[in-house]
């Protein structure tokens, strides 16, 4: 064998390395043109790379907060609509009973409890909202549909309203009914939990909820042909419970104002992890960006780099082959 033969079969083993390396490369290369960012950051980096390894977590981590915050801005987002369904259903009710009941208006009166009834219907509908498997009205009991039998809490009502002899015993009657621990309201009626834990959530049990719901309930029994018409007194007891439902309006309004600092509170936190983001992307683009036009002018380059290897590479290896024949 020839020395031509001994230094063409070096020469195309060296070659073979090189188009190995330049396969490797262009891969990279390729990857770094698309995305915009080295592909071995350990190696561009060197001592940098904790710096921006920081800054990659900080971001995760953002990421992490930012779900968690959408998470209770959509529970408190929910519980707003239900409130405000429930003021919508009661809106104007107190005014009708009380013009009726002042005018002893008997067709007016019977029209003011039928609405009466059917916004309680609504506010107990309403209270047993969901966001996903947690009721957002039953407490810390969040697996528990705070209202299931929404239709025995009307049945109670009507039955003390039937069996008491004055509108004074019906008023403590009920007053018992939706106050006391053993009373209907809490052992048959709301099967949440009377305690909530999260400083955002809210119960049925929260007072203004539940005078509103006592209001609802007397006025819905309260038309002429039920149990309390037959009661001395039964006028004046629609009217004052009809300002009272005005007052548990306003009450509703007052937690909503509440909710609403929550909501502010978690609206400002989303806003300042937006602007905590912006920098640290910002400084993790800064350590860990590849130019796209360097990248891709290198990339082209090396392609033609590859190309020329390749036809070296075969004419060394018919030189191999017309020495070996010769």
């Amino acid at each position: 064998m020839s020395n031509l033969s001994i230094s063409a079969g070096l020469l195309t083993a060296s070659l073979s390395q090189n188009v190995s390396e330049l396969r490797s490369r262009i891969s990279t290369t390729s990857t770094e043109a698309t995305t915009g960012r080295y592909e071995d950051l350990t190696l561009h980096l060197s001592g940098r790379i904790g710096k921006a390894m920081l800054s990659q977590k900080a971001v995760d981590d953002i990421g992490s907060d930012r779900q968690i915050l959408t998470l209770r801005s959509s529970r408190l987002s929910l519980i707003q609509n239900s409130l405000t369904t429930i003021q919508d259903s009661t809106s104007g009710i107190a005014a009708r009973m009380l013009s009726a009941a002042v005018g002893e208006h008997e067709t007016e009166t019977a029209t003011a409890a039928r609405d009466a009834k059917a916004a309680l219907t609504s506010t107990l509908s309403s209270l047993n909202a969901r966001y996903g498997d947690r009721f957002l009205f039953a407490g810390d009991a969040t697996a528990s549909l705070p209202f299931p039998d929404p239709a025995g809490l009307l049945s109670d009502i009507e039955q003390i309203a039937q069996t008491a002899t004055s509108t004074a015993e019906f008023q403590a009657q009920v007053d018992t009914y939706f106050t006391s621990p053993t009373g209907g309201w809490l052992q048959d009626v709301y099967q949440g939990s009377t305690t909530t834990s999260d400083p955002e959530g809210v119960n049925a049990n929260h007072d203004a909820i539940r005078s509103l719901v006592t209001d609802l309930v007397i006025l819905a029994v309260g038309g002429p042909d039920g149990g309390l018409s037959r009661l001395d007194g039964y006028g004046q007891l629609l009217q004052d419970t009809s300002l009272s439902l005005s007052s548990s309006e306003t009450d509703i309004t007052n937690l909503r104002a509440d909710l609403g600092v929550f909501e502010e509170r978690i609206a400002n936190e989303l806003t300042s992890l937006d602007t905590q983001e912006t920098i640290l992307v910002a400084s993790f683009n800064q350590l860990t960006a590849r130019d796209q036009y360097e990248a891709a002018t290198e990339l082209q380059a090396l392609e033609a780099t590859l190309e020329a290897s390749y036809l070296l590479t075969a004419r060394l290896s018919q030189l191999s082959l017309l020495n070996y024949l010769g």
